[in-house]
């Protein structure tokens, strides 16, 4: 409870969700944060960020999901993420997987 007179703190989230979603930093950042939450494996970057069709956003994030020894043989796989205009998790699907040493085709 705050004293009369205080602000009060509000979480990033809250804070988040109130003025949604400004640009495509931002929307990257709450979608490999969301995702972080869902699946427990390693963030390594994001590799596309684009709007929808809705206003939202669609997110590409990279995570590592094997480590191996060495390190170019271990599975990564890439998320699409999809966000609602204010930020929120709409859905997530895993759209490729591949060894991190593996050329793009």
């Amino acid at each position: 409870m705050t004293e009369p007179g205080e602000r009060r703190r509000r979480t990033t989230s809250t804070a988040t969700r109130e003025r949604g979603v400004r640009d495509a930093r931002d929307a990257a950042r709450h979608a490999a944060d969301a995702l972080s939450e869902l699946i427990r494996h390693r963030l390594e970057g994001v590799s596309a960020v684009r709007r929808s069709e809705d206003g939202g956003w669609i997110v590409n994030v990279d995570v590592l999901e094997v480590a191996r020894i060495p390190d170019t043989t271990s599975l990564l796989a890439t998320y699409e993420v999809e966000l609602d205009a204010p930020g929120d998790l709409i859905q997530y699907r895993r759209i490729a997987r591949y060894r991190r040493g593996a050329q793009d085709q």
